[in-house]
């Protein structure tokens, strides 16, 4: 899914939340990215975005990173309509395929971004205006040598942090071990986050967060899955 930047030599290459996946989409996915772009879609600029002018009300505003086709972000949505989600995608076919699901399912409380999280956390989104912030299933980068290209290191996190409101919950979830303990090492250590189970603890799957069937299959066959929810304090 997503991938810090690098640096190479004295020339800095600025920080990216992602590889760039555009992919190819199906003509229903085209069609619906075509079509649904106007009114779900927010085109990229460097100019903070007002919530209640983007969803036309004040509410909950949840973001979700990295949303992928797209289906556990359209069934939040749809089982709490009193909320506003916000998800960023670059894989323009899961992008093409929410706006379909959304325009086929009556589904409006849904913005979304085809753009790098970073760029969209350090210019669209205000410091203190998130309710939620989740990421589920980042790209684990499984050989040691990439580790370094995990979304979640420090400074991400200090950045997701400055854009939640206070009380506000981050949550993530991943289905390597070795990430999650890396994951509960980087929030464990932000001071203004505390974890919502304890100390050191993982979180039960609330029952807000879907269960994917790529999850499912992986609890068949005895494969764990790792919740964090942390609050900022």
């Amino acid at each position: 899914m997503s991938e810090p930047k690098e640096t190479t030599g004295a020339r800095h290459r600025p920080i990216r939340s992602y590889v760039l996946r555009t992919g190819r989409m199906t003509d229903a996915q085209k069609r619906a990215f075509d079509a649904g772009w106007q009114r779900w879609g927010v085109d990229y600029s460097s100019e903070p975005v007002d919530p209640v002018g983007l969803f036309g009300r004040d509410a909950r505003l949840v973001l979700e990173i990295g949303f992928g086709m797209g289906r556990s972000l359209a069934t939040m949505a749809a089982a709490d309509p009193e909320a506003d989600f916000i998800g960023i995608e670059v894989h323009t076919p899961g992008v093409g395929r929410l706006l379909h699901t959304v325009e086929e399912e009556g589904i409006d409380n849904i913005r979304v971004w085809c753009h790098d999280a970073v760029e969209v956390l350090e210019h669209c989104i205000a410091p203190g205006t998130l309710d939620t912030v989740q990421i589920f299933f980042p790209d684990p980068w499984h050989k040691k040598r990439h580790h370094k290209r995990r979304l979640i290191q420090p400074a991400f996190v200090e950045l997701l942090v400055s854009r939640l409101a206070p009380g506000g919950v981050l949550h993530l979830a991943t289905d390597w071990e070795n990430y999650a303990e890396q994951m509960m090492e980087v929030l464990s250590a932000n001071g203004s986050l505390e974890n919502m189970a304890g100390p050191g603890e993982y979180s039960p799957r609330p029952e807000h967060r879907p269960l994917t069937k790529f999850e499912q299959r992986g609890e068949r066959l005895g494969h764990g899955v790792w919740d964090l929810l942390f609050r900022r304090s």
